[in-house]
């Protein structure tokens, strides 16, 4: 008697738990279904229809299966990725072809302030270069000025009258800079090198405003002894150093983009 209650109580057991067989399967089914749809995202095209219509033909009941499935006239992802990559590769060409026109541009404007000022280029006394920063035409001062003045020389109009003439009309910034060598001045109107290299860094831009180069677009800059590009120790050293440099801006600072500043 008390076997067969015993046996009638695990029969109870075995079928109170037959549930957990039921949700394990599901639980399966479930994590199964997971894998395939993030599976979806990495497939190409191809493979995404093939999955996408055997999921809808399993999941149709019996009463739809006969019918054709509309088409939808949503975008699929894939096909958003598609367009998202093509724009992005025709803003990169538009973006390189429009930095190769400025190149050209700039190396075009070297040039001809290269055939302007070909005499004194000849003799040493103007240098002009290019780099990605942009043009720099390096006017050696006693071309300019007399020594320990500011004042443009009679003969100087004609050269930098040169240069106004080819850089007028375009967009690019202009920085005007004046150098000295390391010799001391100190007189009534340029009490030390600072002065007289920034007094003739104006001079040359005041003469570029009256050829018609805009206003907005020039800066004076005087750095007076502290940036040599030769040796200060010999003669033709300081005649090197004493110099005033035009440099031709290749980027617009109005339109480089801002970083901004993250504040904690």
């Amino acid at each position: 008697m008390l076997k067969k209650r015993k046996q009638k109580n695990d029969e109870h057991v075995d079928n109170h738990e037959r549930w957990l067989v039921s949700y394990a399967d599901f639980i399966t089914l479930l994590f199964a279904f997971f894998i395939v749809m993030y599976a979806v995202s990495s497939v190409n095209e191809g493979k995404y229809r093939v999955l996408s219509s055997s999921l809808v033909s399993a999941f149709k009941n019996d009463n739809l299966s006969n019918h054709t499935p509309p088409q939808s006239t949503e975008f699929s992802p894939i096909s958003v990725q598609k367009s998202n990559q093509t724009d992005s590769i025709k803003q990169i060409d538009n973006l390189g072809s429009l930095k190769k026109k400025k190149q050209e541009k700039m190396k075009s404007m070297a040039k001809n302030i290269l055939h302007a000022l070909e005499p004194l280029v000849k003799d040493g006394q103007v240098r002009v270069t290019q780099s990605s920063l942009g043009i720099t035409v390096e006017i050696n001062a006693s071309v300019l000025f007399s020594p320990g003045q500011a004042k443009l020389a009679n003969n100087s109009s004609l050269t930098l009258q040169a240069v106004a003439h080819v850089i007028k009309g375009h967009e690019h910034e202009i920085h005007v800079e004046g150098h000295t060598d390391n010799l001391p001045i100190q007189t009534e109107n340029f009490p030390s090198n600072w002065e007289l290299s920034s007094a003739r860094a104006s001079s040359v831009i005041r003469l570029f405003i009256e050829n018609g180069v805009e206003a907005h677009r020039l800066t004076a800059i005087g750095y007076g002894e502290n940036r040599p590009i030769e040796t200060n120790e010999t003669p033709d050293g300081r005649k090197r150093n004493r110099r005033v440099t035009v440099m031709i801006l290749s980027t617009d600072p109005d339109k480089v983009t801002e970083i901004p500043i993250i504040e904690y």
